[in-house]
């Protein structure tokens, strides 16, 4: 079973410096890193707090094409429906940063805004493969 609807079940690092990253948060949080899955052609690392458990996030470098983006971190919450849950969004004034797709192997996922700008991801997890448990 997935993770509930409305929980928080993903942090993500979009960054610049993956290589500088993983040390920083290593030594803040005990951190341990794992090569991950391999999103298309980028590569990811995910992370976890020991070897061997479920991985809670993950980090990856920036494409070139978001050379005007600073580094964030974005959260994602579960929802049963992907695509129902977005088209609410914009019915309660919010906006669509980025349109339901799908992640192979991981689920389908939106960016969205509360009215206020406040952005964040929404997914419903795939129920196969190594990210069918994380939560």
């Amino acid at each position: 079973m997935g993770p509930k609807h409305g929980s928080f079940c993903w942090n993500e690092l979009n960054t610049r410096g993956v290589a500088a990253a993983k040390p920083f948060y290593a030594e803040l949080f005990g951190w341990k890193y794992s090569g991950g899955t391999d999103a298309g052609a980028m590569p990811y690392t995910e992370i976890s707090l020991a070897e061997g458990e479920r991985p809670f996030g993950g980090m990856f470098d920036l494409p070139d094409d978001m050379a005007n983006v600073p580094p964030f971190w974005m959260a994602y919450v579960a929802v049963d429906d992907v695509d129902a849950s977005a088209k609410k969004v914009e019915e309660l004034g919010g906006k669509i940063h980025r349109a339901p797709m799908d992640i192979p192997n991981v689920g389908r996922f939106a960016i969205i805004a509360d009215p206020a700008g406040a952005v964040m991801a929404i997914i419903t997890l795939a129920m196969t493969g190594d990210h069918s448990n994380k939560a």
